[in-house]
């Protein structure tokens, strides 16, 4: 079956993520859960776009990691596609086949190297292939934080200072979201608590680290 016939697809929403109302997700579709499905009920959130649905994959996944320790192939996918309504065995198997790493490899899901190749193979399980181009995947994960490079590119680079000034100069909606994403290394749980509570929060915690880097400046020169 083409890919792009898909319910996931249809959705814009590839890693099929139940709509759940207390999640409320960047760039959710108004209204945010699909239309009831025929001989079906209505079950998954839609997006806006396909990078918005890329990135909420990313952001759940980096969750599993972060908050449950998951970081292994095995692990993640355990918790992604629980055996009580998949089979998991199978699941594993096959992201683990299109990734190229043994099911118990360790992974970094903040490492562009590391998340982009199983969020592809997640989307490849559950649409039954990726009809999405390089660029759309890696909009998707700037969405979320995670550029290729990672954190060592924004760590040689001036990228952080570089996106404060452009937070004080003023930023929102998706445009302040992709700058923490360059700024997330430097910013810990708070980069993810912003992502949460939205784009605002956002676009505050940029202007509250400019200030920071205009402190530090300051005190160097002192």
């Amino acid at each position: 079956m083409d890919p792009r016939q898909t319910r996931g697809y249809r959705n814009r929403n590839p890693g099929n993520i139940d709509h759940v109302p207390a999640n409320r997700w960047q760039g959710l579709d108004d209204p945010p859960i699909e239309a009831p499905p025929v001989g079906g009920r209505p079950r998954f959130a839609r997006f806006v776009s396909h990078a918005y649905g890329i990135r909420a994959l990313a952001v759940l996944l980096t969750t599993y990691q972060d908050r449950h320790g998951l970081r292994t192939i095995r692990g993640i996918i355990g918790r992604w596609a629980p055996g009580s309504e998949n089979n998991t065995e199978a699941y594993v198997g096959a992201v683990a086949r299109q990734m190229d790493r043994h099911p118990r490899a360790e992974l970094d899901l903040h490492r562009f190297e590391d998340l982009r190749p199983l969020v592809e193979a997640i989307i490849t399980h559950e649409l039954g292939g990726n009809p999405y181009d390089r660029g759309t995947i890696e909009a998707g994960l700037r969405l979320a934080g995670v550029t290729a490079g990672g954190r060592a590119a924004v760590a040689r680079s001036g990228t952080a200072r570089a996106a404060a000034g452009t937070a004080a100069a003023g930023v929102g909606g998706v445009a302040a979201t992709e700058v923490l994403g360059q700024l997330a290394p430097h910013l810990g749980s708070a980069a993810e608590l912003a992502r949460a509570l939205g784009p605002w929060v956002v676009a505050a915690l940029l202007v509250a680290t400019a200030a920071w880097f205009v402190w530090q400046r300051a005190r160097q020169s002192a």
